[in-house]
């Protein structure tokens, strides 16, 4: 087994873990700030901590290239699709319900990954990303007898996520992390407050009241910094040591550790069918695990994004 993709495999799994524990620093954020607001600040200070460090290393020049600018612009766009619709898609839908469809793009990121960089996953990947899909959905609970506005912009969610994935599988070769992430970020921040200022009350951000909440403050620092700037610069490094495939299985460990989070400090029990979706997603990233053609050429050297696999 390919030590590089070991490493890679547990420092994402690293970053879906501080997914899914910050979810709760979000939630009581979001109660003070509005979404999109929170989420300029958020992006915002990550934004000036990653500008901040490409000026340290006199690396800044790197980051206004041709070919920076537009990759990281084009995974921005998809990365802020992703975070945009999922927060319209709960003022019409629940949380579940979004939760799981947001979820989905497990099973979109290696169908777009094959058609963006011809990678093919194997069997064994089909059954995991099967098993992980049906963990979300004993996750979420969800209710679809009737489909509404809110489940719609939770599917275009997905498809933001997946491309934002499968991209960077695509860029992650010849792209160093630090410049394509620094765009990627700046994008985002950028546009998120561009909708705070359209369409919610962002004066909020210039309250007193408002950064007097040590939620508030908490949060912002700890999802900037590590769920944003350390999750993505991660996640674009070390992507080029596995597949998209992979990557997808290993986040849809998020949810698994929001509910374990709110297990931990909320006290919120986990049981019936939500621990079975637990075992089911946890089984889905087992299973993948199984050998296959991609391990060969994992350990020829080769790197999925160089040479097509079968994972």
């Amino acid at each position: 087994m390919n030590h590089h993709r070991i490493r890679a495999d547990g420092a994402l799994l690293m970053i879906a873990f501080v997914w899914g524990a910050t979810f709760v620093l979000v939630q009581g954020a979001i109660e003070i700030l509005p979404p999109f607001a929170f989420l300029t600040v958020r992006f915002g200070l990550a934004a000036l901590l990653l500008w901040l460090y490409l000026l340290w290393q006199k690396d800044h020049r790197k980051a206004f290239q041709p070919r920076y600018l537009s990759a990281g612009i084009f995974l921005g766009l998809w990365l802020f699709v992703g975070f945009a619709f999922q927060t319209f898609s709960l003022l019409y839908t629940t949380s579940g319900k979004s939760g799981f469809l947001t979820g989905l793009s497990v099973a979109l990121i290696p169908v777009f990954s094959f058609f963006i960089s011809g990678i093919r996953p194997g069997i064994n990947a089909w059954i995991g990303v099967g098993l992980a899909v049906a963990g979300l959905y004993l996750l979420a609970l969800a209710d679809f007898s009737q489909v509404n506005l809110g489940d719609i912009l939770a599917t275009i969610c997905a498809v933001g996520f997946a491309f934002q994935v499968a991209y960077t599988a695509k860029y992650a070769p010849w792209a160093e992390a630090m410049p394509l992430v620094t765009v990627q970020v700046t994008f985002v921040a950028v546009a998120s407050l561009i909708l705070s200022v359209l369409f919610e009350p962002w004066s909020r951000l210039m309250t007193t009241q408002t950064w007097a909440q040590p939620g508030v403050w908490v949060a912002v620092w700890v999802t900037s910094l590590f769920a944003t700037v350390l999750a993505y610069v991660g996640q674009t490094h070390f992507q080029r040591f596995t597949s998209p495939t992979r990557v997808a299985l290993i986040f849809s460990m998020e949810p698994v550790f929001a509910a374990l989070t709110d297990y931990w400090w909320l006290d919120t029990a986990i049981t019936g069918w939500r621990l079975v979706g637990c075992a089911l997603i946890l089984t889905g990233m087992i299973i993948a695990e199984l050998p296959s053609k991609f391990y060969q050429n994992q350990r020829e050297g080769t790197t999925c994004e160089q040479k097509p696999s079968e994972y």
